[in-house]
């Protein structure tokens, strides 16, 4: 078997159990739009366990695959790739990161895979030293924001793991001006996990922010303090003359 061959497999299998009465369920989580045929998670798990019993599926043939799968655009096609490539989880090694990286060139599109692909894949190469800060460098002005959105994103579970708080703080310094919203929510996810653990240094840096920074970053980064408590995060009035 190819990797043309499964990519059709998938295809076939996903059209023949498409569902539009799940597709309008979950299409208004999306605003930047919902292609997709309308499985169920149940249906994917089950297609994908019997794909990764077939002998000739390794870590190369699964990545060859998911350059097709992702490429299409579709939801459960992209599905796919991401709990294909996890079943190989402890095979990663650098070569894979950058594979995964390309993934956001070829056809990373929402918020959803984004953060299985950050919070799961993303965040193992970091827990295990394959990568490091300094390999997310370039992600932080990559040209799709999914791709931007991802860094906050991959290290909130390695900061709850004891990867130090100040220089995470300073690497995401330079998405604070971001002017795309998804990336704003996973700046103030990450903000607001890392202010439940250490509140001081995460209050320190939303005070230096609040005046510029967006304030869907603080919405979510306060969400677990106070009414009260928050207010001090809000953005200054211009003093009139």
């Amino acid at each position: 078997m190819q990797p043309q061959q499964l990519f059709e497999d998938i295809r076939a299998y996903c059209l023949l159990h498409q569902n539009e009465a799940i597709v309008s369920k979950y299409a208004r989580y999306f605003k930047e739009g919902y292609d997709a045929y309308g499985l169920s998670q149940e249906l994917v798990e089950e297609k994908s366990k019997a794909i990764l019993s077939q002998p000739e599926v390794n870590l190369g043939f699964v990545l060859s695959t998911s350059r097709l799968l992702i490429a299409s655009g579709k939801y459960e096609e992209t599905s796919f790739a991401y709990l294909l490539t996890k079943s190989f989880i402890k095979e990663f090694d650098r070569t894979t990161f950058d594979e995964i990286q390309e993934w956001f060139s070829i056809g990373i599109i929402n918020w959803a895979h984004t953060d299985v692909i950050g919070s799961e894949l993303l965040t193992h190469f970091v827990r295990e030293q394959i990568v490091s800060l300094k390999d997310f460098e370039c992600w932080r002005l990559a040209g799709n924001k999914f791709q931007r959105r991802a860094v906050p994103v991959a290290f909130i579970k390695p900061f709850k793991e004891g990867y130090a708080l100040k220089p995470l703080l300073d690497f995401v310094d330079a998405l604070m001006l971001d002017q795309e919203r998804v990336v704003h929510q996973g700046l103030g996810w990450f903000l607001r996990e890392c202010w439940k653990k250490q509140p001081q240094p995460v209050e320190a840096f939303l005070h230096k922010w609040k005046n510029d920074a967006a304030r869907l970053i603080f919405q979510y980064a306060t969400e677990k303090m106070s009414k009260e408590y928050r207010q001090q995060f809000r953005k200054e009035r211009k003093k009139s003359r």
